[in-house]
């Protein structure tokens, strides 16, 4: 025999109180074996057992009903354990009885309502209840699928309430591992079910069949009584009477419910609004909701929410919600307004200018945002720099204001970037300086390492927002599922060419600030009023522009560990290098002037060896020039030796206009100015010009020689040395290349150079075109040449190409009737006639170009 099991015990019910008819979860311990062992359960003297669901041997879910008592205990009774106990009780309230004329500021539960009629509370009615168990015997859910059993009878359901009803579904979905004989007995439960309703139908027509019968006697009755009074409208008939009576009903009932139902319908317009509002009532607080949380500046929950509305409500056609929606549109649009103004606003820092960018990406702001922080950044970048040159070259700045040098504690930019190997991370461009430093140090000085320290302190940023741009890391996850990432990507490449116009600005802004600082004659006249200005300020020694050299290394090695290509910092290399001479010069100058007034200085005091202090002061000019010569003699990564340049290299310092005024001068020189000197030394009488005027010739022609080749290596070696990249660009190859179209880009861009270099000599000298042209073309030539003959061999195409290029340029030097020999013959006469199609084309296309080629009488503008 097996054991007897314990009684039922209830340890615990929730909720704890509530109205008639509230759910509530009993748990406790041995609740019963199953449904079918669950045979009583009461609540506050209530049986419950027809509302039970028997979920586990610790859970019963069921409804309370409408107990006599207030407060009771909870009793469970099993077939298996008998009669149980309860260690907790169930309050149970009494709801206060409403009438329906009666106001109330609360809802009243419709599922319970007052009969003014019978005076009795009506509840739903339990048997309204389904059972969740119809079959009566135990359920075991099985694991298969919800979608499985859709695809496997689509269009049913398992739920024994709904229109399509399967229960084949039904009986695998929650009886799949009953036995037959469970299922025959599950079946006959069905059948009994069935028969009592029935039974209770015929039995309640039974029981009141003399109701029945009596109403069809009246009804019988009416209908006679209708009939001898005819069916005309008689004053004083039974059917006037009856209708008369009907209208005054009606007539009272509308009088005594209007208001009432007036306000029942009022109410329930509130009442659906209010479901209305509470169910939608995300969407009616979020234009609310984004105007605090951008006021708080929670931009991220701002634009959660907005994505979440616009998946919900972005393309519906319900009005009110359109409205509201529009409501939305306009916020986040005055929320893109807004940060699209705080990422152009200078200065800003890196983290900021990438978090409003993503931002800006995921409210799908219109445009490239980054690009446009970019451009700002550059702005305000050019602007930094003019301001630094403008406060101090008008006297405002004296080591204070908006960029102070000294004011500062924190280590300068260039320390912080570093100066590679001699400088350390954190340390400082600068030596420990005296108290008065600022007041004694030249103001040119002050400003290259204040504008130095700007460009470090601006750039590093600047260019890690571009390589951000590039690889796409601004745009969140959201960005990159929209294909932001992509876009960006796209739009950086078609961009490349922008930002490095960008660095060429910046770098070339710089080194024109410095120049107009320190070397003013390098620049052109017309640059001199926006970089220049300070011929008032204190002319600088070997020993202060030492300072400035070492400054601008700083500066150029801070860039460089940047990554920032090197053709960009080139213009730096190059005012390095001119400093570097111009160091050079200005120190022996200096030297020479001091060591002269050494004589001036002597006292003739001899001292116990028998000299004077004039030794000790040239050996210490000697020491201080040495001192000073040490930082442009030292030769960086990248920088030229100084010792090994050439004699004419001074020239290069010239610029290039200035080198064809002067060329024209000597060729005027030696045409007439020497010739008019010695008619004027014959009319005073003296004699021997002509040994003079020769010497003076000579000296004039070699300076002319070396002036002249300065200024074709200036112009040529660009032209030339574009010629081999241009050929090869995109993998060119002369034995697998296309038919020939036209001439290649590469060609036009070096016409259109040496066409740059025509219109730059014609300006100052016509005389001077074709000399300087003719030696132009001969350098393009002769490398035009060595390359062609550095080819193995050419396809067809490739011939007609080449043939193109060097047969439209025969005319303008031999070097290219020997590159001609030195190609493959064209013998088809097509081939022949394409070359010349091809000719033509270029002729006709670059004809205005080539007409400055042609012979001119059209004289320069007199000076």
């Amino acid at each position: 025999m097996s054991p007897a099991r314990q009684p039922p015990l209830v340890t615990g019910i929730s909720p704890k109180e509530g109205a008639a008819w509230t759910k509530v979860t009993i748990r406790g311990e041995n609740l019963g074996t199953g449904p079918a062992d669950l045979i009583g359960l009461l609540i506050c003297g209530h049986n419950c057992l027809l509302t039970a669901e028997w979920m586990s041997a610790s859970k019963i879910v069921c409804r309370v009903g409408p107990a006599k008592d207030d407060k009771g205990e909870i009793i469970v009774t099993t077939k298996s354990g008998g009669l149980g106990t309860s260690t907790v009780s169930f309050k149970l309230l009494r709801p206060e009885r409403i009438s329906i004329l009666d106001q109330s500021a609360v809802w009243v539960d419709e599922m319970n309502y007052y009969d003014m009629r019978t005076d009795r509370n009506k509840g739903i009615s339990p048997l309204s209840l389904r059972p969740s168990n119809p079959l009566g015997i135990d359920i075991d859910k099985g694991k298969i699928s919800q979608s499985d059993m859709e695809q496997t009878f689509p269009g049913m359901s398992g739920d024994f309430t709904s229109e399509n009803f399967s229960a084949t579904w039904y009986l695998i979905e929650n009886h799949s591992s009953s036995s037959f004989e469970q299922l025959k007995f599950a079946a006959s439960n069905l059948k009994k079910q069935a028969t009592k309703k029935n039974e209770g139908s015929l039995a309640y027509v039974k029981g009141g069949l003399s109701t029945f019968f009596e109403a069809q006697d009246a009804l019988a009755a009416i209908h006679q009584k209708l009939e001898s009074d005819g069916t005309e409208r008689v004053e004083g008939s039974m059917t006037q009477r009856l209708e008369n009576i009907l209208n005054r009903a009606s007539d009272t009932a509308d009088t005594l419910f209007q208001e009432v139902l007036g306000r029942k319908d009022k109410a329930d317009s509130t009442r659906n609004a209010l479901n209305v509002l509470q169910r939608f009532k995300f969407l009616f607080n979020l234009p609310l909701n984004i105007e605090r949380n951008i006021q708080k500046g929670d931009y991220d929950v701002v634009i959660n929410d907005y994505e979440k509305a616009k998946s919900l409500f972005g393309s519906t056609e319900v009005p009110v919600f359109k409205k509201v929606y529009a409501e939305v549109e306009t916020r986040i649009g005055a929320l893109r307004s807004l940060l699209l103004e705080k990422l152009l606003q200078t200065p800003s820092t890196l983290h900021d200018q990438k978090r409003y960018i993503r931002y800006l990406s995921d409210l799908h702001a219109s445009g490239d945002p980054a690009w446009l922080c970019i451009y700002a950044q550059h702005k305000w970048i050019l602007q930094l720099m003019q301001n630094c040159r403008d406060e101090f070259v008008s006297g405002q700045r004296v080591g204070v204001g908006a960029l102070d040098l000294e004011g500062d504690t924190r280590p300068l930019a260039l320390g912080r970037l570093g100066h590679t190997a001699s400088l350390k991370r954190g340390g400082s461009l600068r030596t420990p300086r005296p108290s008065t430093w600022r007041f004694e140090t030249p103001q040119q000085v002050q400003f290259v390492e204040k504008l130095s320290d700007v460009v470090i302190g601006q750039l590093p940023n600047f260019w890690k927002l571009w390589i951000s741009y590039v690889n796409g890391s601004l745009f969140s996850e959201t960005g990159e599922k929209s294909g932001q990432v992509e876009k960006s990507k796209k739009n950086a490449r078609q961009r490349q060419n922008d930002f490095k116009k960008m660095i060429e600005e910046l770098t070339n802004q710089l080194v024109k600030l410095i120049r107009g600082a320190v070397l003013p004659a390098t620049l052109p006249q017309g640059e001199l009023n926006l970089y220049g200005g300070w011929e008032n300020k204190t002319e600088l020694t070997g020993a202060w522009l030492t300072q400035i050299i070492h400054t601008v290394r700083g500066c150029h090695e801070a860039l460089s560990a940047m990554e920032i290509p090197n053709d960009l910092l080139q213009v730096i290399q190059d005012l390095l290098l001119e400093l570097r001479v111009h160091c050079l010069m200005v120190t022996l100058l200096y030297t020479t002037e001091d060591v002269k007034r050494l004589a001036e200085k002597e006292d003739w005091v001899v001292d116990n060896e028998g000299i004077t202090s004039l030794p000790s002061q040239f050996e210490q000019c000697i020491v201080q020039m040495l001192q000073s010569l040490k930082e442009p003699l030292e030769i960086k990564a990248g920088e030229i030796n100084v010792r090994e340049l050439p004699a004419n290299t001074v020239s290069i310092y010239i610029s290039e206009q200035r080198l064809l005024i002067i060329l024209s001068n000597c060729q005027y020189l030696e045409r007439c100015t020497f010739l008019n000197l010695a008619d004027h030394f014959e009319k005073h009488g003296f004699t021997g010009t002509e040994k003079i005027t020769r010497v003076s010739v000579d000296t004039v022609r070699e300076l002319d020689k070396k002036l002249f080749e300065a200024y074709i290596e200036k112009r040529a070696d660009p032209i030339a040395g574009s010629l081999e990249p241009g050929i090869y660009a995109g993998y060119f190859d002369w034995r697998d290349c296309q038919t020939p179209t036209g001439v290649r880009n590469y060609l036009k861009e070096a016409l259109v150079s040496i066409i740059t270099v025509h219109a730059e000599v014609f300006t100052v000298s016509k005389d001077l075109v074709v000399r300087v042209l003719s030696k132009i073309v001969e350098i393009v030539a002769d490398e035009m040449c060595r390359l062609m003959q550095c080819v193995s061999s050419f396809n067809r195409n490739g011939a007609l190409q080449v043939h193109a290029v060097v047969t439209e340029h025969l005319f303008y030097s031999t070097s290219f009737k020997l590159a001609l020999e030195a190609l493959p013959q064209l013998h088809s006469g097509a081939d022949k006639k394409l070359l010349e199609e091809l000719l033509n084309k270029f002729k006709s296309s670059m004809q205005l170009q080539l007409a400055c080629f042609q012979p001119s009488s059209i004289r320069p503008v007199k000076r």
